[in-house]
């Protein structure tokens, strides 16, 4: 028998309500590992850490709040 992960895939009504989501999931991971977003991020992306499951998640979280985010700031440019 295999136990594999199962995704969740969650519907938000709107791009701020999705950031915000996000954005205490990053919390989380932070709190958890002392370290920020940005500097995980990079050492990630350096080959730093390893490819573990729940790493795996918050580059991936942290590369979604990053468009969220520059998609947000777009909106509000334009609605100025």
């Amino acid at each position: 028998m295999t136990t594999g992960m199962r995704k969740q895939r969650t519907e938000y009504s709107s791009p701020l309500d999705a950031l915000v989501a996000i954005t205490k999931r990053l919390s989380l991971f932070e709190s958890q590992r002392s370290m920020s977003s940005e500097e995980f991020f990079d050492r990630y992306s350096k080959g730093q850490l390893p490819d573990e499951a729940d790493l795996i998640d918050w580059v991936n979280d942290y590369r979604h709040y990053l468009a969220l985010k520059a998609a947000l700031e777009k909106q509000l440019r334009h609605a100025a």
